[in-house]
């Protein structure tokens, strides 16, 4: 879990970074983001999958991004120190998450 926690950390860090209109504003930021993430993860996601597993199935698992974005517009709204500007910023971001989070998730 702590491991998890801080792989995902890494990952936003590293969004920020490369994504414009991403934008953390500290170390305490990150640590929050990476909690809410996973409580989101844990709550929210599971049932907006299932609600949009028609749509899922037809994208063949891309429209999983735009879930993903919506959860990040939802930190958005929730994290202080943490802001997205748009939704076409947080589809991207989004990506480059999953993207980041899967090679991290490798080294581990």
């Amino acid at each position: 879990m702590f491991i998890q926690l801080l792989i995902n950390i890494i990952a936003f860090y590293v969004t920020a970074y490369i994504v414009p209109g991403f934008s953390v504003s500290g170390w305490q930021a990150l640590v929050v983001m990476a909690i809410v993430w996973g409580i989101l993860t844990l709550l929210v996601k599971p049932i907006l999958l299932v609600l949009t597993l028609p749509i899922t199935i037809l994208t063949l698992g891309l429209f999983t991004f735009v879930i993903n974005a919506l959860l990040l517009m939802i930190m958005s709204a929730i994290v202080p120190g943490f802001h997205v500007t748009g939704f076409g910023t947080a589809i991207i971001a989004a990506i480059v998450l999953s993207l980041v989070n899967m090679l991290l998730s490798k080294l581990k």
